[in-house]
């Protein structure tokens, strides 16, 4: 499998789109927007964050989009972002995509989040060096409550 970043482009956007609207992949996420089926709000969100200095990325697997990866925030407190297709769950795409933004984006530290629950996500990011540096509860729009999540932080 050749994991490859690129820039965004229009014709990824519908992709990703219907990756957001997947069901299990929306309640392992859990921290989505309020209406994930809402393509003006989708449409808007990612005009604004094209716009903006976040850094945003394509995942290509074999030259197939199979998702997102981004860092974004303010300096100090950027975070890091990464959605992909669950048909590629398992498979290591989002800790090769991961490592490859990293790469791209040299500042430290860099934070990311993920539901409690998310062992995927955590394993993911173990792996690409974060550790726990605390938890937190919030509010996870696909599961509609208040739930448990880690903060991780990736250091120099």
């Amino acid at each position: 499998m050749d994991v490859v970043l690129r820039d965004v482009h229009d014709s990824d956007l519908p992709v990703f789109f219907r990756q957001m609207n997947d069901p299990e992949a929306l309640w392992t996420a859990a921290f989505t927007p309020k209406d994930p089926a809402d393509r003006e709000a989708f449409d808007a969100h990612w005009k604004r964050v094209r716009a903006s200095a976040d850094v945003l990325r394509t995942i290509l697997v074999d030259g197939d989009v199979v998702g997102s990866a981004a860092v974004y925030g303010e300096p100090g407190e950027r975070e890091v972002t990464y959605w992909v297709d669950r048909a590629y769950w398992g498979r290591g795409v989002a800790t090769a995509a991961l490592r490859g933004l990293l790469a791209e984006v040299p500042e430290r530290p860099l934070y990311a989040r993920a539901a409690a629950d998310n062992t995927g996500s955590r394993r993911v990011l173990e792996k690409c060096g974060f550790r726990l540096t605390s938890t937190a509860t919030g509010f996870a729009n696909a599961r509609g409550e208040e739930i448990d999540e880690v903060v991780m932080t990736l250091r120099g």
